[in-house]
């Protein structure tokens, strides 16, 4: 028996079968390194990249934690978008099968009344976004004394000086001597560790700069070589391409919305995610995508946080890349778990030099290729 199923072995039944009907053969390095310290009560700040598994390194040790049969709210889960907070809720319920856990979402912008419904049923587990959360809590509607575990999912985002003194002030809400307290990231800049520190007491602090299991994913980095105004001709020529599922990195929401009408005026079905859409568009957009209904997806980088899309097959960073961090962030989301994958990078040629630095220091060579009759290929 490897060391991946004897930890699993460990925990309940329904994990046991859900995670044999998963036909997962090992866990990632996060799942590995964090399962056990969070099974043992340890507080944890963890750092991961973008697609190593982290959604599961928390949620089954929760999971397994969690005993059904209380009628009362036992873990809270924290995120800082509508669509993480959905994605999350699905992975319960899905991992919780046959548990008899329930559990429910609550978020800004919902039905409230519909909310307070389901909280009348007192859910065992909470999946929220902060501000919502903390508003039932004032208002005495979630029950936070029974609360042993409250997760931080992409904690960067959630300990911003925004939403910081809410965060703060839903971990306090619980009892001091029997809270344990999980954040993970995919990144975790030194101001961020600092405040989880403060919610955490002597947190077991890993951190993941690549993923050994997935870094074996068949990842090409490629560029093509293009002024600004030109850059919309070869996302026309990509969206040509045969197997061709990409998700289009962005910088700004007014130029993404123009990209995205100019493809479209082409007939290439191009869809947009971004903070301005509604709460609908954003989810219809997500769902025609996820079902290969359209091939493109052009987004932002804060709407795209934590989304987890599967059979992506390019990448494309169309504007380039802040840092290091943001190329591995983006990229992230293709070559998930071995597959193959293609990250595109579309540069002018100081941007050129920007992109050899950082493929450097990840340990990555980018090719330089064109189009030629429809195709990729090397220059000629």
């Amino acid at each position: 028996m490897t060391e991946n199923q004897n930890l699993i072995s460990e925990l309940k039944p329904f994990i046991q079968e859900a995670w044999s009907k998963a036909e997962f053969s090992t866990l990632t390095d996060v799942q590995a390194q964090t399962i056990p310290l969070i099974v043992a009560g340890h507080d944890v700040i963890a750092e991961s990249p973008t697609g190593t598994g982290k959604t599961l390194a928390y949620l089954l040790p929760v999971l397994n934690k969690i005993n059904p049969e209380k009628r009362n709210t036992q873990a809270v889960i924290l995120a800082s978008s509508q669509e993480l907070v959905m994605q999350i809720l699905s992975e319960v319920q899905k991992w919780g099968t046959g548990s008899g856990i329930t559990s429910t979402s609550i978020i800004g912008g919902a039905n409230p009344k519909r909310q307070l419904e389901k909280l009348k049923k007192s859910p065992n587990l909470i999946v929220g976004t902060p501000g919502r959360v903390m508003e039932l809590i004032k208002q005495k509607k979630i029950k936070m004394h029974e609360v042993k575990t409250i997760v931080l999912d992409e904690g960067d985002q959630l300990l911003t000086a925004e939403h910081r003194n809410t965060i703060e002030a839903i971990v306090k809400s619980t009892l001091a001597d029997t809270r344990q307290v999980l954040l993970f990231s995919a990144t975790l800049p030194n101001h961020t560790e600092k405040e989880a520190r403060n919610l955490t007491k002597d947190p077991e602090v890993i951190k993941i700069k690549q993923d050994s299991t997935i870094a074996s994913g068949k990842v090409e980095h490629i560029y093509f070589i293009s002024e600004q105004r030109d850059k919309i001709k070869i996302l026309e020529k990509l969206s040509r391409l045969d197997m061709f599922k990409g998700l289009v990195f962005m910088k700004d929401i007014g130029n993404l919305q123009v990209a995205t009408e100019k493809l479209n005026f082409k007939d290439i079905p191009a869809m947009m995610l971004h903070s301005e859409l509604t709460k609908q568009q954003r989810q219809a957009n997500l769902k025609q995508f996820r079902e290969g209904k359209n091939e493109m997806l052009i987004v932002t980088d804060i709407a795209a946080r934590g989304l987890d899309i599967k059979g992506v097959t390019h990448v494309v960073h169309y504007d380039f890349p802040r840092d290091p961090e943001q190329y591995i962030h983006r990229s992230g989301r293709t070559g998930r778990f071995g597959a193959e994958g293609t990250v595109i990078s579309i540069v002018n040629e100081r941007e050129e030099r920007d992109l050899k630095k950082f493929c450097k220091e990840l340990g990555v060579t980018p090719q330089l290729k064109e189009f030629y009759s429809g195709k990729i290929v090397d220059p000629r």
